[in-house]
């Protein structure tokens, strides 16, 4: 894993992650390089980890994800 403990994550925000990271592979992206790619696009969307605090349930901003697809275009 990249640095620092996951553990402040909720599992929403761990399996975004994971299905980032796995679409990054898919596109022949290094699997560390995936990674951090992956849980810097969920902290841009959440601004970091979520599980505790008031704000938890606050909904995800998605437009870094959403932009990438048509920024190549």
């Amino acid at each position: 894993m990249s640095q620092g403990s996951k553990e402040k994550y909720s599992d929403k925000q761990k399996r975004k992650a994971e299905h980032i990271e796995k679409s990054y592979i898919e596109q022949g992206v290094s699997e560390q390089e995936a990674e951090k790619r992956a849980w810097a696009t969920v902290n841009k969307e959440s601004g970091g980890g979520n599980k505790s605090g008031a704000g938890k349930n606050v909904n995800d901003n998605q437009k870094a994800s959403r932009k990438g697809g048509k920024k190549s275009s």
